[in-house]
């Protein structure tokens, strides 16, 4: 496994810690054979996401559908691992700053 991979890969560790219910699902979508579910979820998450300020979609599923889809597009993983570190890292700093009185 390349060293772009192992980081592909430790995003979704990340994302099962952030959100651990989400564990079961991502380990069965990571599988070959839910490629027919997988596909179509990546693209209506990336979609989504775009629409963020609606009320019923999320900023959050820009980054899950991207991260989905990059599990079935190869070339895709590096962008995908490094724009998503560098957006959690983001986030921390912000957090941060906030909670300082």
């Amino acid at each position: 496994m390349s060293r772009r991979e192992r980081r592909f890969h430790r995003q979704f560790q990340a994302l099962e810690r952030l959100v651990p219910p989400l564990r079961a699902p991502l380990a069965h979508l990571r599988r070959r054979s839910w490629l027919p579910v997988r596909l179509p979820l990546a693209i209506l998450l990336t979609i989504g996401g775009l629409f963020w300020f609606l009320p019923v979609l999320g900023l959050w599923m820009l980054p899950a559908g991207l991260l989905l889809l990059a599990v079935d597009l190869p070339h895709l993983r590096g962008p995908i691992s490094t724009a998503i570190i560098r957006s959690r890292r983001a986030t921390q700093r912000w957090l941060r700053r906030r909670r300082r009185p």
